[in-house]
């Protein structure tokens, strides 16, 4: 009964649309009404700022780590934390306080995986702040990221680095969220290919994107 209490908090957790809160009590917007309509952390730096961005990124970030080690704070030992933080996630994403809808999950996710393997989210974080400054773009580095996830918790057990072994419960969440994260970002993957996506003022650019955020 207690797991499955804490199942439910974690999507709470997970559910807390934190750019859509602070858009409308601290700036009196909507994000679902301005730029890609998107409540993220990308939508929230183009509409409300970088502070809000950064808040908003941080939030979407903790909330996934807090579900993550819910089991480890009540001492549960027979279910993967990989699992509350995939609630997180789906909260995220299909939010009970936003008429289940949500954001990309990118950051939520990248929270999980803080609480589960810190080792393995700084892996994914230089490859995406490497594809980032290279594209100037937050869907194509988040894009790629959940593509090397998904290669990465597969091969990197194999050779022992950084996990000792499989857990198939924790891989096979990390495959679903990385194929989740692509399938969420489709828009964006048109847009990148026909040369329109919104890019930031960082970085090379390299595929030569025309819209400036």
């Amino acid at each position: 009964m207690i797991t499955i209490l804490l199942l439910l908090v974690a999507y709470l957790l997970g559910s807390i649309p934190s750019g859509l809160w602070i858009g409308h009590y601290f700036f009196h917007k909507n994000l679902r009404d301005f730029g890609s309509g998107n409540i993220g952390t990308t939508n929230t730096f183009r509409i409300l700022g970088k502070k809000a961005g950064t808040i908003v990124f941080a939030m979407d970030l903790l909330k996934g780590t807090l579900a993550t080690v819910l089991p480890l704070i009540f001492g549960i030992e027979t279910i993967s934390p990989a699992l509350f933080g995939l609630f997180a996630v789906l909260g995220h994403t299909f939010s009970i306080f936003n008429h289940f809808q949500g954001g990309k999950a990118v950051a939520t996710a990248a929270g999980m995986l803080l609480g589960y393997s810190p080792k393995f989210i700084l892996l994914l974080v230089v490859v995406f702040f490497i594809t980032f400054y290279l594209t100037s773009m937050v869907s194509f580095a988040s894009v790629l990221s959940a593509g090397v996830a998904a290669i990465l918790v597969l091969v990197l057990p194999a050779f022992h680095l950084i996990f000792t072994s499989y857990d198939w419960l924790f891989t096979s969440i990390v495959l679903f969220i990385a194929c989740f994260i692509i399938v969420r970002h489709r828009d964006n993957i048109t847009r990148i290919r026909n040369k329109t996506e919104n890019i930031f003022n960082f970085g090379l650019n390299i595929t030569h994107q025309k819209h400036n955020i």
